[in-house]
């Protein structure tokens, strides 16, 4: 089964799903994983036919305790007051600091296809909500610090209770301590060295803990929310989930006060890009936004649900990454609709998709697409249209159209200069660099091209050819290749790209480098012992061969053309001087 599909064999009867963020800066692309976990939890959910909710909260009455990176002549002087009460950026239509990032987040969950009851902390409090939980969470502090003391070992003060007010004078709520309740108002005092990133008023005064006067501190807003929605799932993030760690003194709090069980929990690893985890304050790795700029929603969910929870999600963004990526969900995808998937690459495929997938057949290669773009005499879509070989459906031009707007992205924003693809105007200076045996393969290529259908197929399949007959190594007649056209050591599948350039051009850049021919020779040769070798092993594959001498000078090269019983041509090529090898180099 798809780990979906474990988590629901465990839910009985209606479930609620609950997942929330804080929005003090631009939501960085790790939070999405989260989103996506719950997201398709709730979808599997659905699909089983178990009648489930999905509510994600704002947490905007947490404190502003770290400044967006670049920001911090605006945001400074509002340190420690909740986030609902800051006001935006400079420029900003929001009605407020939390709204202005959330709203961002937000918009990517429409493109994500991600359905959500969102509800935000602020009305929660001020709409009395919490208030019998925010009662019985006060009354029973002594409990929540004995709880903290056995589950995480952390000592708090016979004075300390779990609840921050909003100073009546400074506005701060990050910087308030409770040290009573009466079980009508709480003592507080708004202290300067309370924490190190705001500094308190040092005003002291009693007021309600009720209808929105202040907040509860958020291990404990947890278990008010668990016990005030209900709710019955929620995945946490791998540093909440460790032994003693926020999510098991939630947990042992919600025993110890309410006598309830704890949601089912999720535990998930960690999204890093390049090997780094997120950070919105620090400006560290991409925005929620960013990603799903540079990744088609089907493919940013793909890449977010298909590894199990408990697994590090690592996205490499440079371009071996990225394809690989577009590639995988490719296979997963003509595998799903051709019915050949597996029940699992079903499954995903079908909860990657923010929609249907009917209709949607056909994936243009997103390497091609890459190079397509990057290409400017080309008609990206006639051209995939001509490779698909039919007219694209709504559906698949609209999944084309959003895979160039992704290359585009990439190429722009993320491609390093070794990854783009620009087609040379002259014939590159690393291009020396070729051996004797690469630019012999070139020559070779370009002699063959005039009687080679323009189909990608039998371009590649020529290509192989060529090398083979050379012969050299494949890895090195793909690297000329990019090498005199692109001036890189790799690219987009080589047929694909010469079906893309006019034969002329071709031809003459592929001629443009000389060659030794003596020295193309010795580079490619064997000795008479290492071809008696590979003869006996491969003899069972071979139908039959021809031999003939070519001679330059005092250096005969003896070629021995063998066709395999595949149909396949194979050279291999002695090298003697004085006198020619002879045909009992096989007897």
């Amino acid at each position: 089964m798809f780990w979906t599909e474990d988590v629901a064999a465990k839910c009985v009867g209606p479930q609620i799903i609950n997942d929330s963020k804080t929005p003090s800066g631009r939501v960085h692309v790790g939070a999405l994983r989260g989103v996506l976990i719950h997201d398709a939890i709730f979808r599997t959910l659905k699909e089983k036919g178990i009648e489930a909710r999905y509510l994600f909260g704002v947490d905007d009455y947490d404190p502003l305790d770290e400044i967006p990176a670049g920001k911090g002549e605006h945001f400074e002087q509002f340190l420690g007051q909740p986030l609902c009460n800051v006001p935006p950026p400079d420029g900003s239509s929001a009605s407020d600091m939390a709204e202005h990032y959330i709203s961002e987040f937000f918009q990517v969950f429409e493109e994500l296809g991600v359905k959500v009851e969102k509800y935000r902390m602020r009305d929660i409090y001020r709409g009395g909500k919490f208030n019998e939980a925010i009662d019985t969470i006060l009354r029973a502090a002594p409990t929540v610090r004995r709880v903290y003391k056995e589950v995480s070992n952390s000592d708090r003060s016979e004075t300390w209770f779990p609840f921050q007010t909003v100073c009546e004078k400074c506005g701060r709520i990050g910087t308030t301590e409770v040290f009573a309740y009466d079980g009508k108002e709480v003592s507080y005092r708004c202290r300067p060295d309370m924490v190190k990133w705001a500094r308190g008023c040092g005003h002291e005064g009693k007021v309600s803990p009720f209808d929105g006067r202040g907040k509860l501190p958020w291990k404990l807003e947890w278990v008010a929310k668990w016990i005030s929605f209900p709710v019955t799932i929620e995945g946490a993030g791998k540093d909440h989930s460790t032994k003693g760690g926020s999510r098991d003194v939630s947990a042992a709090c919600l025993r110890a006060i309410f006598q309830k069980e704890p949601p089912l929990n999720v535990p998930y690893e960690f999204f890093l890009v390049g090997g780094a985890k997120m950070s919105s304050s620090k400006g560290i790795g991409a925005s929620a936004r960013d990603m799903a700029n540079l990744l088609p929603p089907e493919i940013l969910r793909f890449l977010m649900i298909r590894t199990k929870p408990n697994s590090p999600v690592n996205f490499d963004v440079h371009e071996e990454g990225i394809v690989k990526l577009f590639n995988e969900y490719d296979r997963f995808h003509d595998r799903t609709v051709t019915g050949k998937a597996t029940a699992d690459e079903a499954f995903v495929t079908r909860l990657a998709a923010p929609a249907s997938i009917e209709g949607h057949e056909f994936n243009a290669n997103f390497q091609l697409v890459t190079a397509l773009i990057q290409l400017p005499h080309l008609d990206a879509v006639k051209e995939i249209e001509k490779r698909a070989g039919h007219a694209l459906t709504a559906s698949e031009r609209a999944h084309l159209e959003a895979r160039i707007r992704s290359a585009q992205v990439w190429v722009d924003g993320y491609a390093t200069e070794e990854e783009k693809t620009r087609l040379q105007d002259t014939l590159p200076a690393r291009a020396s660099e070729l051996t004797q045996a690469q630019c012999a393969f070139l020559h070779a290529l370009a002699d063959a091209l005039p009687d080679t259908t323009s189909e990608d197929d039998a371009l590649q399949s020529k290509i192989f050819e060529v090398a083979r007959l050379t012969p050299i190594e494949q890895p090195l007649a793909f690297k000329a290749l990019y090498r005199v056209i692109l001036d890189k050591a790799a690219g987009p599948k080589a047929g694909n790209l010469l079906a893309f350039l006019d034969r002329a051009f071709l031809a003459r850049r592929l001629r443009e480098l000389p060659f030794d021919r003596v020295q193309f020779w010795k580079e490619s040769a064997v000795t008479a012992d290492e071809l008696r070798a590979w003869h006996a092993k491969e003899a069972a594959k071979i139908a039959s061969h021809e031999h003939h001498v070519n001679v330059e000078g005092t250096v005969f090269s003896s070629e021995y053309t063998f066709v395999l019983t595949d149909g396949k041509r194979v050279l291999r090529r002695v090298v003697t001087e004085g006198a020619p090898a002879t045909e009992g180099v096989l007897a």
